[in-house]
């Protein structure tokens, strides 16, 4: 700082050296304010446009990242500029203070806002921020060499690799950072995939999941990169591993090929309506090791993708969603039988989930015990909505049609003939309409 000494001396400014304190302090608050002014303007110049930007760029995707971009940018602005003038020259400690407090509090805000951004929990992000800021205001003051070599000396030598504090910390913050680096990269390649017109929600499913996995492994290679693990030194116990984790993950691993085929075959889809043994309902998801089935009860149903590949599966909507369903009603022998069978017909075309093409029939389909017995034929093109429903629908028309025409609907009735009784006529079935009323005479 002595050539901010002699600068400020040919101006003819000569600072005493008990004020020297106080310049530096000014020079601090000064930088912080220029950078603050800074971070305002920009924000508010290219805060909007990015967030605009945001939203289209990840639409539904985008969540808690654009409402924050203002407040981002801000502090992006406010950081760098105080990063940049603490490293310009070599300053005052008090300067170096300043600035450095200024700097994590910035560094520290933008942290937390990124995390929450892509839903870390508010404890988690606050210590990521916390923890910016403390490693940043240490640096400034210059006590980070010293916290490092702490840090490195609680540990344990295994071989000719040191585990210690400062290791497991450094791989913690690049596994953070990539993880929600990861996240972001992934909400807009999600959205720019759903946004693709030339595709069916199958091949964006498809397309998304083998993205995800390529980005997975991609930062997976460079958190290796970056924290400087030799792979070579742990091939032996990686092929162990790997030999132990493919046993006990066979199921997985089975499962997430079967979802990668289902997707690529095309066979169940998100929004088909398919029925597996008990369960019945449309396909909300197919996860990496699931099918998600929503019943009409409202329950979800977790199928695993080998079942879906090795067991019946009844796809209601598999080449079209047009179902036919069949509703059974049986009418007296005495009533008009055509005049029932006008008003079945008449009953399913006013119902208003029924297709008007193909035209719902009406079959004679039995001769019954107490019934003449028709089938009413039915398509529907929405099995999602429901099929019980949709025969309760029919069949209430029907009884409203047959009360308003006196159609009967019979039940089962049975004549039962006694030839005789073992220990001559009960008591209950005797005629009594020959014996006197009031008591018997006494015969005793």
């Amino acid at each position: 700082m002595q050539e901010i000494i002699t600068l400020l001396a040919s101006w003819g400014m000569v600072i005493p050296a008990d004020q020297l304190n106080l310049l530096a302090v000014a020079i601090g608050i000064a930088f912080l304010a220029i950078a603050m002014g800074l971070g305002w303007l920009l924000s508010r110049l290219a805060g909007t446009h990015l967030s605009g930007a945001w939203e289209r760029v990840a639409g539904e995707r985008a969540e808690g990242l654009g409402p924050r971009m203002v407040r981002i940018v801000y502090h992006i602005v406010v950081a760098l500029f105080l990063a940049t003038a603490f490293f310009a020259l070599e300053w005052w400690t008090y300067t170096d203070l300043i600035l450095g407090f200024g700097w994590g509090v910035s560094a520290g805000y933008l942290v937390w806002h990124i995390f929450r951004a892509v839903n870390f929990a508010r404890w988690t992000a606050f210590g990521l921020g916390f923890f910016t800021f403390a490693l940043i205001l240490i640096n400034s003051v210059g006590g980070l060499e010293r916290v490092t070599f702490i840090f490195d000396r609680i540990g344990v030598d295994v071989g000719d690799t040191r585990i210690s504090l400062l290791t497991l910390l450094t791989i913690a913050i690049t596994g953070v950072a990539l993880f929600a680096i990861v996240r972001i990269i992934h909400r807009v390649i999600s959205h720019s995939v759903n946004r693709a017109s030339g595709l069916d929600p199958a091949q964006k499913l498809l397309i998304d999941k083998l993205l995800t996995i390529a980005i997975m492994v991609g930062a997976f290679f460079i958190g290796i990169d970056i924290l400087g693990i030799d792979l070579t030194a742990l091939a032996f116990f990686g092929g162990a591993l790997g030999l132990a984790v493919g046993f006990g993950m066979q199921k997985t691993v089975g499962n997430l090929i079967a979802g990668v085929i289902l997707l690529m075959d095309r066979s169940i889809k998100p929004g088909d309506v398919i029925e597996v043994g008990e369960s019945f309902g449309w396909v909300n998801k197919i996860g990496v090791r699931a099918v998600s089935i929503i019943t009409r009860d409202g329950k979800e149903h977790l199928i695993p993708n080998e079942i879906l590949m090795t067991e019946e599966v009844v796809n209601w909507s598999y080449s079209s969603r047009d179902v036919r369903v069949h509703v059974e009603v049986g009418v007296s022998y005495r009533c008009d039988i055509k005049l029932a069978q006008a008003l079945m017909r008449q009953a399913a075309d006013e119902s208003p989930r029924v297709l008007s093409s193909p035209k719902p029939v009406v079959w004679l389909k039995e001769f019954g015990d107490s019934a003449v017995v028709f089938d009413i034929r039915v398509w529907i093109k929405d099995p999602e909505g429901g099929v019980g429903n949709m025969r309760a629908d029919v069949l209430m028309r029907v009884w409203d049609k047959f009360q308003e025409h006196d159609i009967e609907i019979p039940f089962p009735q049975r004549d039962l003939h006694v030839k005789e009784w073992p220990e001559g006529k009960p008591e209950a079935l005797r005629d009594t309409k020959s014996e006197p009323p009031g008591p018997k005479p006494d015969t005793a």
